[in-house]
């Protein structure tokens, strides 16, 4: 079965850091990129990263810059973000998403059309 998995979330005060896993399963990651988005309840959904598979690029949207990083193991088939610093407002459900029914699939953003389940992570004292 194709899938992503999200993995890694908790509770963590605000200040402290996590590191998300998304791992495919029945498919290899190394040929796409991954995307990080966010939804805070009542809240839109949000993109936070993006690593491409052709050159390893990065992106970040403004709110996470310097603070979290995205990062690929094509060995384990698996990509991570890496969140330090964190704050109350990164509060939410996290996600990974790839493009995995278009060919254009490898440079960020790409048409992300697959998602995993999400992995809850709270920021709070």
């Amino acid at each position: 079965q194709v899938q992503l998995v999200e993995s890694g979330g908790g509770l963590v005060q605000p200040g402290g850091s996590l590191r998300l896993s998304c791992a495919a399963s029945g498919f290899s990651l190394d040929a796409y990129a991954i995307g990080w988005f966010r939804q805070a309840p009542g809240n839109q959904r949000e993109g936070v990263s993006c690593i491409s598979s052709t050159d390893g690029g990065t992106y970040y949207s403004d709110s996470v810059k310097g603070r979290f990083t995205t990062s690929r193991d094509n060995a384990k088939n698996t990509v991570y973000l890496q969140m330090n610093s964190l704050k109350p407002e990164d509060t939410a459900v996290y996600y990974c998403a790839a493009a995995l029914k278009t060919p254009y699939r490898g440079v960020c953003p790409p048409p992300y059309d697959s998602w995993g389940q999400g992995t809850r992570v709270t920021v709070s004292s």
